[in-house]
């Protein structure tokens, strides 16, 4: 009896911290002072739910409908605001959150970029993602172009209440220079293209402090032979002389040609058409 009222009490702040359907982790459930043995009760007991081995969610109201409609944000806002842990929205998917990029991986699972801190479990969650980690190492100040992003959704039942957490994700200025990193191995020159034309609305000032704190030469060159073959209205005010572009030409594509101004060799379609031709890599 005293061991079920010991489990109780430390039961209930438990539950206040754990919206329903939000994940928590046995790490996180032990810095919590709940035991394994209490941990394997609250789920008898219907408290917790097992999703997998070593993770836990609160579980759901009786009836509780379209929880599909945010699958890979439940374990990422579990993460960023239960288990305070650094990771958040990036790349790709911060420019879709954003509603700048529309990719489909066509034949493949959607793939959904997550930065910082993603312990194992996250690739074993039964999940219609495709979780892909990365690292924070692509800017010298890792906190600068983080934001909350709060969504405004139709969703309705169980995802509406999801979506009013916000989201800590990459700003667009942010989250675009980090799928120019992806290029080639796991973004195409085409879908960045397409992304590139509906990026109007940039913010230089927010761009030039990026762009300085980037650690990628690749990343800056092709930021630029990106952005002046939009010719957005935000290029004008971005000077390419004050940023570090390295030296002698780098070599990204085979078969791609020399851009005669930042001296990577990119599609032909990104080297402008009145320049002089470049030599091909073979």
């Amino acid at each position: 009896m005293a061991m079920n009222h010991q489990r109780k009490k430390r039961l209930k702040p438990l539950l206040d911290k754990v919206p329903p359907g939000f994940m928590v982790d046995t790490p996180w459930l032990r810095a919590q002072g709940i035991d394994p043995k209490s941990i394997h009760g609250y789920v008898a007991h219907g408290w917790l739910e097992r999703v997998i081995r070593g993770v836990y969610r609160r579980p759901l109201p009786e009836g509780t409908q379209g929880i599909s409609e945010a699958t890979w944000a439940i374990p990422l806002l579990s993460l960023q605001w239960i288990m305070k842990r650094e990771i958040y929205l990036g790349g790709e998917s911060a420019l879709d959150l954003a509603g700048y990029s529309h990719y489909l991986s066509l034949g493949h699972l959607p793939r959904v970029h997550f930065y910082g801190f993603a312990p194992p479990w996250l690739k074993r969650l039964p999940m219609q993602t495709r979780i892909i980690p990365h690292r924070r190492t692509l800017f010298s100040d890792d906190s600068t172009g983080l934001i909350n992003v709060n969504q405004s959704t139709q969703a309705s039942g169980y995802a509406a209440h999801i979506w009013q957490w916000p989201i800590k994700a990459s700003s667009p200025e942010r989250a675009v220079l980090e799928a120019l990193d992806e290029l080639p191995a796991r973004m195409s020159f085409s879908t960045l293209d397409k992304i590139f034309e509906g990026l109007t609305a940039l913010r230089p000032k927010h761009l030039m402090s990026l762009l300085h704190l980037c650690q990628s030469v690749k990343v800056r060159r092709l930021f630029f032979v990106f952005a002046d073959k939009h010719q957005h209205s935000w290029r004008k005010h971005l000077d390419p002389s004050e940023i570090d572009l390295g030296s002698g030409p780098r070599a990204l594509v085979q078969g791609g040609k020399l851009h005669p101004k930042y001296r990577i060799y990119v599609p032909s379609d990104l080297v402008p058409a009145d320049e002089a031709e470049a030599g091909a890599i073979e």
